[in-house]
């Protein structure tokens, strides 16, 4: 699925040289490293302001947490109910536990079956039913590397005053919305460089951005135990700083994510060609092989290259067996998950999510995949349904 031994020989000696240069500093947590990737990550996401922690999952705990989400802040509607957040039940485990961390409630809303992104028509039914009062933000994920419809969203805050719009930006550095980057869609956003995204660190990193500078306040005092002052604590908080190797790693890796971003959508068009050459392209699963769908209003990022594909679980094992990775994101859709059994959700309840999860596949997609290499990937697929 990845392989970074074929990163260029100079990216490997620039990051060994950044790493020496902050153990020579022996500045080693929130440092200058730090400083410089927050204010370039900011430039780039085109927000006044970009604040480093120690993971994707932290990024998103501390969005919602600095927004005033949960029981951090004692915050409930005139309802007397709970702070309530709704997103999607497609994606990774932590957009759900976020929530949940941060003393408020996860109500989930059905997926658009082209992106498998939260549907706006599908959290307009939450916010007009009985649970919509309780409602304060929409945590939409950027899934795969597009950006969910933002139009929608955005309509959906313009109707009801004071919710909150979080990007989940973890898959999706790069990426944007009718030209306006990812990060700067929402209220607030979080992005992770776990060392498989297509912007890297080398081990746990995330980052929060926003252009609210009292987000931006708390955020900051919410990483390093609510202190806004050494050892003066306003609130508590947690340990959740970016450190420099890290930081200094990313700098580097950063001005490469141009061009690795558009290397990775030359390959997804060459996926797009080779499956469209193979005549096994076709509208409906039950006719064959259904690839990514692009939003035009998006510019994707194909942190993944996700198809749809009839008899999923024998077609992965094929290319098991001819040393073809592969991977499922996400076999059981996170409303089924056991460990959110307490809230009370069903089999059948999101048919669109339930669907995804019995029917994608990721492929291997990184810059330096050859050509050759996908065209394997595609014989080898079309041999399964010949």
């Amino acid at each position: 699925m990845l392989d970074f031994s074929r990163q260029p020989p100079l990216l490997r000696q620039e990051i060994l040289d950044a790493i020496a240069m902050v153990c020579d500093s022996q500045h080693f947590i929130l440092g200058p490293q730090v400083a410089y990737f927050e204010a370039a990550v900011a430039k780039s996401c085109a927000t006044r302001f970009a604040i480093g922690c120690a993971s994707g999952t932290d990024a998103l705990w501390l969005a919602l947490a600095a927004a005033g989400i949960g029981d951090n802040t004692a915050s409930t509607h005139n309802s007397g109910q709970p702070d309530a957040v709704v997103t999607s039940p497609f994606s990774f485990f932590a957009t759900a536990s976020s929530i949940l961390r941060a003393g408020a409630q996860p109500i989930f809303a059905d997926i658009d079956p082209r992106t498998f992104n939260l549907s706006p028509a599908s959290v307009a039914e939450v916010l007009d039913g009985p649970r919509g009062k309780s409602v304060k933000a929409i945590l939409s994920v950027h899934l795969y590397g597009q950006c969910a419809d933002w139009d929608g969203f955005a309509a959906l805050q313009r109707n009801h005053p004071g919710l909150l719009l979080i990007e989940d930006a973890a898959q999706a550095f790069g990426a944007a919305w009718n030209g306006t980057p990812a990060g700067s869609l929402g209220d607030a956003a979080a992005f992770s460089f776990y060392p498989t995204k297509n912007l890297a660190a080398m081990g746990d990193a995330g980052l929060v951005t926003t252009s609210n500078p009292e987000i931006d306040r708390r955020v900051r005092s919410l990483r390093a135990h609510g202190m806004t002052r050494r050892y003066f604590h306003d609130e508590v908080g947690a340990n959740s700083r970016l450190d420099e190797l890290q930081a200094a790693i990313l700098n580097v890796k950063l001005l490469y994510i141009d061009q690795w971003n558009q290397q990775r959508r030359d390959r997804a068009a060459r996926y797009d060609q080779l499956f469209r050459e193979a005549g096994l392209v076709a509208e409906s699963i039950a006719d064959g092989i259904v690839l990514p769908y692009t939003d035009p209003r998006a510019t994707p990022v194909f942190h993944q290259y996700v198809i749809r594909a009839p008899r999923r679980d024998a077609l992965r094992a094929h290319l098991t067996a001819q040393q073809i990775g592969s991977e499922i994101y996400y076999p059981v859709p996170i409303h089924l998950q056991a460990a959110l059994k307490d809230l009370g959700y069903k089999s059948g309840v999101f048919p669109h999510a339930e669907r995804a999860s019995a029917e994608v596949l990721a492929l291997p997609l990184y810059p330096e995949l050859r050509d050759d290499e996908q065209q394997t990937v595609v014989e080898t697929i079309r041999s399964f349904y010949s």
